[in-house]
Formats: C-alpha cells, structure tokens, sequence
C-alpha cells in the first residue's frame, strides 16, 4: 500500500517529532480540502461533506493516533469512503417508503461488471484539467460523474495513489478502479472537450 501518495504536498520530515495533536492539525491542513471537494462531488451538500470529513478526522484520530503520519492517507480516505458509502445506503433507504419489505439494491451506480482495462494512470490528468479550464469547470464536470468513477479519478489522478492502494480505500478489485477510472477519464475529457484550443480552433473552422 502506498505510504504517503506521491501528489501531497507535505513535509513529514519535520512532522515525526511532533504530538498527535500537532500531526493532526498538520495533516487536516494537508488533505481536508481536497477531501472536502471529493464529499461534495460525491454528496451534493457541503454540510453533509462537512461532517464526512470531520467524522473521518475524529475517527483517524482516535483509532490510529499511534500511527506514523505516513500511515494516515490511505487510512483517512479509507475511513472516509467508508463513512460516505453508509451515508448514502441511509440516504437510498429512507428515500423508499417501506424499503424493509422490499428487495432494494443498495450499490453505487456504476458498478458494472469489470472490463479488461489496462492502467491509464500514463493519462496526464494535466490533459483533462488544463490551464484552459476554471476550477468551477472542472468541478462541475466531476460533480457528474458516478460516485464510484469520482472517487477512482480523485483517488488516482489527484492524490497519486497506485491501483492497488486505490483498489483498498474503495474496497473493490484492480481491475473495478482500472474500470472507473478509465471510464472516468473518458467522461471529463469528452465534458470538457469544448474548453481545449483544437476544440476550439474546430469549430472556428467550422465556421
């Protein structure tokens, strides 16, 4: 499993030392922004993305304080997927009246059976969110991806975190993150196709 995923931007040099406290305050300050993102991608309420993520901090924090700081990303976003897959099976429940008498799929949307997907990880995510593209662009196009193809794509192309490591948090097989994931890159680069200058330059000659 990877320790910490190659696109943080922590120094755990300087971390080790310090108290529990400290590494926690220093490691909510790392990676609660992009986990926020990733909630309210996922959940489509900041309050409720809110409380995933302080849920997940409280829950790192009192089962893994002993733990060396290298050891909490994969166990956060473990955690945190955790916590956001029985939110949303309460919120499918309670949204059927009298779901205790009925058979109800409770699964995210989007798992399919898997395909023979090689690893894409060589996609360059700077090809999908280019400098052409606003954060508000690019958001709203993940804010329309299943859950499950969410969390592959952050997972792997925004926190760097291997196949196998992503395949863990999620708690699935390779071969579904490798499914999500390509199907997830497919998705937002025909989204945001129209923000990129050959698009662009197309339809001038088009014209």
């Amino acid at each position: 499993m990877d320790l910490v995923p190659p696109n943080t931007q922590a120094d755990l040099r300087h971390v080790s030392a310090k108290s529990s406290e400290q590494r926690l305050s220093a490691f909510m300050h790392e990676v609660s922004g992009r986990a926020l993102i990733m909630m309210e991608s996922a959940t489509k309420n900041t309050d409720i993305a809110m409380d995933l993520v302080q849920e997940a901090f409280i829950s790192l924090y009192k089962a893994y304080s002993k733990k060396p700081t290298e050891e909490w990303y994969a166990l956060f976003y473990t955690i945190l997927n955790n916590k956001l897959y029985d939110w949303k099976r309460k919120e499918q429940r309670s949204a059927i009246p009298f779901s205790l008498f009925k058979k109800k799929n409770l699964d995210f949307e989007d798992d399919a059976p898997e395909e023979q997907i090689a690893d894409d990880y060589h996609i360059d995510p700077a090809e999908i969110l280019s400098q052409h593209m606003t954060i508000n662009e690019i958001k709203e196009a993940i804010d329309k991806l299943p859950i499950r193809q969410q969390q592959a794509f952050m997972l792997r192309a925004w926190e760097g975190f291997s196949t196998k490591t992503t395949a863990e948090i999620m708690q699935c097989s390779e071969g579904s993150v490798k499914t999500h994931y390509y199907r997830a890159t497919q998705a937002l680069q025909q989204m945001l196709s129209y923000l990129s200058p050959y698009h662009q330059n197309k339809g001038m000659t088009d014209e």
